[in-house]
């Protein structure tokens, strides 16, 4: 996170927490802290990163992203 007109910017993260808020903790009641930290943990890493297309990185997973950028990367 940064000043304004930086190359740092947090639009990326301000995104990131919308969608967690609106997929997820908006549609939830949470009776205790340890069960929001362990449903926000499973929707984190079990569907954010491995599952949900994201429109940045071209309508990819961030897993399939990954790989594509390792497999050009050793190609090169």
């Amino acid at each position: 996170m940064s000043g304004t007109v930086n190359a740092y910017d947090n639009a990326v993260v301000e995104s990131f927490f919308s969608t967690l808020k609106s997929e997820r903790i908006y549609r939830w009641h949470y009776a205790m802290r340890s069960e929001a930290q362990a449903d926000i943990f499973l929707y984190i890493e079990g569907l954010y990163n491995h599952h949900r297309l994201h429109s940045t990185l071209g309508y990819l997973s961030l897993d399939n992203f990954k790989r594509q950028f390792s497999l050009q990367k050793s190609q090169t």
